[in-house]
């Protein structure tokens, strides 16, 4: 299902590393978020995997050396070098940085590494002390001061038994960096936005809870597009099926009212809020210490309503201020998502279909409008969530240019 990467060339550097098979995994994740893979294996990379595996994966020829005994102009490396989005090479060797740090090019990767003008995203991994090598950590600086990015390596067991930093990073890790990289806007740059995500968790007793089914897979969305976009981002994330992007401040809030006191704390330093969670609206009234026993007669729970996060943010939003609310709704969406814009003093407001065959929790898609302080009407459409993370950024992003200050500095 197409994301971040729809439309997008990404040239998959894969050197001779063990972690060579996880690039299999990398390209495939590419693949169904809408990236045009073009997959270049080193010789050494061929003693770990083959480019048939690739081949299918991608659809694509894998790209195995400089002299292929198949003509074919458009994977020739300086076609593809212009042709790339972006450049990852993953998992990348001491010796392709040591390669790319002195513009050596002796073979198809090394060779397009210098013709390339996309971003370039290195993955390492290796045995620790190859990594912290001073040679490798030279070379890493180098490239850093030559505009590459770097995501990893990650710590842990490793292939030769030994422990400590040169895992390959995670594949959501590799993924979030790349997408970061391939969004080249930065028209949020120098902003702070705020997020609310997840679900709450209302005590009953130390083992039960009242909850939601809110996967929190719509504030991740949001939270890497405005990454993408160059924001600092802030999420206050409850309970959630999926982890948040590494780059984020997180701050962890079980229930509504540790969410409301973390929003409380935080809305005066940021630009923009975008209430994403699905914040319970009551609490049990008297949690019990222990836990209810089963047969109990009659177990009746008196319920308090939690405090409206986001029309508290509407009320003490400042003019340079953006807040967005989202909206759930089963029946008259568009009507009470209105309603519900005005009442919460947003600038926009996110209805989308729960409940059903189009329920939104926890689905990757979600029927969903925007409407702004002037709608009267509007119309669901089926989007995926990264898809509808977009257009929500949009419209934040044209608010700011027609009627909002400057960042604060």
């Amino acid at each position: 299902m197409p994301g971040f990467f729809a439309g997008k060339t990404v040239v998959l550097g894969v050197t001779g590393s063990i972690a060579a098979y996880k690039a299999c995994e990398l390209a495939s994740r590419l693949v169904e978020q809408g990236a045009r893979v073009l997959t270049a294996l080193t010789p050494a990379a061929l003693e770990f995997v083959q480019p048939a595996t690739f081949e299918a994966i991608t659809r694509q020829r894998a790209i195995t050396g400089l002299f292929d005994p198949v003509p074919q102009p458009e994977i020739e490396h300086i076609a593809v070098a212009k042709q790339a989005d972006l450049f990852l090479v993953a998992p990348a060797t001491a010796n392709i940085l040591a390669k790319a740090a002195v513009g050596l090019a002796d073979d198809w990767l090394s060779t397009t590494l210098l013709a390339t003008r996309a971003p370039i995203l290195f993955a390492p991994a290796m045995n620790t002390m190859m990594y912290e090598h001073p040679a490798t950590q030279a070379n890493i600086e180098t490239l850093r001061g030559r505009g590459c990015h770097f995501v990893g390596p990650d710590a842990g067991a490793l292939a030769c038994g030994d422990t400590g930093l040169g895992r390959l990073a995670a594949i959501p890790n590799i993924l979030e960096a790349a997408a970061i990289l391939l969004h080249t806007e930065k028209d949020l740059a120098g902003r702070h936005v705020l997020i609310t995500s997840g679900a709450n968790h209302e005590p009953i007793d130390p083992v039960r809870f009242i909850g939601n089914r809110s996967s929190g897979k719509m504030g991740r969305a949001i939270a890497l597009e405005a990454l993408s976009r160059g924001a600092r981002v802030t999420v206050v994330a409850g309970i959630s099926e999926v982890p948040l992007p590494r780059a984020v401040e997180l701050v962890r809030a079980e229930t509504a009212k540790a969410m409301f006191e973390a929003v409380q704390t935080r809305w005066p330093q940021a630009d923009i809020f975008i209430g994403a969670a699905a914040v319970a609206d009551y609490h049990v009234a008297h949690p019990t210490p222990e836990k209810h026993k089963r047969g109990e007669a009659n177990l009746e729970l008196a319920l308090v309503p939690n405090p409206d996060i986001a029309a508290w943010v509407g009320t003490h939003k400042r003019p340079d201020q953006i807040s967005v609310c989202f909206a759930a709704e089963t029946q008259t969406p568009i009507e009470n998502a209105i309603a519900k814009r005005t009442e919460k003093n947003a600038d926009l407001v996110v209805v989308n279909q729960v409940g059903g065959t189009e329920c939104a929790f926890g689905a990757e898609t979600t029927s969903a409008a925007i409407l702004n302080a002037t709608a009267t009407s509007g119309e669901l459409q089926r989007l995926t969530k990264e898809s509808l993370a977009t257009e929500i950024l949009n419209k934040i992003s044209a608010l700011l240019q027609t009627s909002i200050a400057p960042p604060q500095q």
